[in-house]
């Protein structure tokens, strides 16, 4: 059995370029270089929008994430068949759902936290987001799949 099939392959895709592409334009970059000023892209500069289509595909994501263990799990397909470069890839993404969820706690009201640790973990999730996407295009390149065979 495949750990991923062609739909949820599809899924996962769709949810990593919204991810992606949402989490790019909080920074400033699309306003910058005028990719927002191109007719329908201009929503990349509006930062709540950008910032809700984060979440939400965020939340998407972790549903997946459980969807996905929880199937592996009870169809006792267990973890075995994934490949070494699947486990880099899943490490990577838990890495990015708890800099993700820390820095959600933090937008809430009444939390505090430095500006030293904020800066942590803003360059943290950026730079596990930048590390996957080079993992990902490594995997392209060399037909390194998920899974093991």
């Amino acid at each position: 059995m495949k750990i991923l099939n062609n739909a949820g392959h599809k899924i996962f895709l769709v949810i990593l370029f919204f991810m992606t592409l949402s989490g790019f334009s909080q920074m400033p970059i699309f306003k910058r270089y005028y990719i927002a000023d191109i007719p329908g892209l201009g929503w990349l500069a509006q930062f709540y929008v950008t910032h809700m289509i984060h979440y939400i595909f965020a939340g998407l994501l972790i549903g997946f994430a459980a969807y996905m263990v929880l199937d592996s799990v009870f169809n006792k397909t267990g973890f075995k068949k994934i490949s070494r470069t699947g486990y880099i890839k899943i490490w990577i993404i838990a890495g990015l759902m708890i800099t993700g969820l820390v820095l959600v706690v933090k937008n809430l009201s009444g939390i505090y936290m430095g500006h030293s640790m904020i800066i942590f973990l803003d360059i943290s999730h950026l730079f596990l987001c930048v590390l996957f996407l080079m993992v990902s295009l490594y995997s392209l390149i060399f037909k390194k799949p998920w899974q093991a065979d």
